[in-house]
């Protein structure tokens, strides 16, 4: 029996087929646009049974839906500051839709991408509840595409034997170098230190909150693929759930444990936001856990300040990936 993985080649889906491998798995069908040379060092190393190019998968996958037992589907154009909904459409909505429709006609469980980015501006808290899906008003469209889908799945009466969707929050870690503008920001401010001695954090533009102190919901890669991991071999209740640590944590805490990782003293500058993303950037981000700790989860999530310590240290100094 088979796992497939999509989205392979990115960030948390190479790190979820490097987790599959440390428990064993190499039984995997990678699933991802492989001919972006800049991904390929998620994949080199890697072990797995084949790797299929995204638009040939589900040509694949009805000639081989009975060696298939799960399907993680973390492929998805994640660029928040693309405003063309139509992108996001092909590749976040229909294309999850058809994954969905074929995983319940052949009676596979399915888990997949979510994302915080459904909750906007967090007017309504972020509780993931299904009632509140209906209410949410995402801020860009890589949000709206997300939340069209919960929505479009939370309303589907035909669904695979057991289905889990992850509204992952701020997440950061190794093999998120080719992510551009969208890596995170522990990953551009060990960058800034490399080469300039100083981090830029974006100044604060509401009186509410000082500068630095705009707050989120960071969680490490390897957390993500555990909790992964422990749903794909638990199947616990089918539904939504959060995925963050629960605790909120300021910028400024994040870039002087960057600093501190790489055993320097703190240099940080304030400087503006971009005009572009002001009016749609989330000044508190809190996943609410209940849910997902309802489950039976118990494993305790990296602090802020060790998952930055692992991440620096063990990837970033050393030009590794996971």
């Amino acid at each position: 029996m088979m796992i497939v993985i999509t989205g392979a080649a990115g960030f948390i889906g190479s790190c979820m087929v490097a987790k599959l491998n440390e428990m064993g798995r190499e039984d995997l069908i990678l699933v991802d646009d492989f001919t972006k040379m800049a991904k390929r060092r998620n994949w080199e190393d890697k072990r797995y049974a084949d790797k299929i190019q995204r638009e040939d998968f589900f040509d694949w996958a009805e000639q081989n839906a009975r060696q298939v037992d799960c399907i993680i589907h973390l492929g998805a154009r994640t660029d928040t500051t693309e405003f063309d909904y139509s992108v996001f459409e092909t590749l976040n909505v229909y294309y999850t839709q058809r994954m969905w429709t074929f995983a319940a006609r052949h009676g596979i469980p399915l888990l997949y991408a979510s994302s915080a980015a459904t909750y906007g501006a967090g007017e309504l808290g972020y509780n993931d509840e299904d009632a509140l899906a209906y209410k949410l008003t995402p801020l860009n469209p890589y949000g709206r595409s997300k939340n069209e889908v919960d929505k479009w799945i939370l309303k589907q009466a035909v669904a695979p034997p057991c289905w889990y969707g992850f509204k992952f929050f701020n997440v950061y870690g190794p093999n998120e170098y080719h992510k551009g503008r969208m890596a995170s920001v522990i990953f551009h401010s060990f960058n800034q230190i490399k080469e300039t001695g100083k981090v830029k954090l974006f100044r604060s533009h509401r009186p509410d909150f000082a500068d630095g102190m705009q707050l989120r919901d960071f969680v490490y890669v390897k957390d993500v693929v555990r909790v992964l991991y422990w749903f794909m071999t638990h199947y616990p209740q089918s539904g939504i759930y959060n995925l963050g640590t629960g605790c909120a944590r300021p910028f400024l805490t994040l870039a002087e444990s960057t600093f501190k990782a790489m055993g320097l003293e703190p240099d940080i500058e304030f400087v503006d936001m971009p005009a572009d993303i002001r009016d749609k950037y989330q000044y508190f981000t809190e996943a609410t856990m209940r849910k997902m700790r309802s489950t039976g989860y118990k494993r305790a999530f990296y602090s802020l300040e060790d998952g930055i310590a692992s991440y620096v240290r063990r990837y970033l100094m050393k030009d590794k990936f996971y």
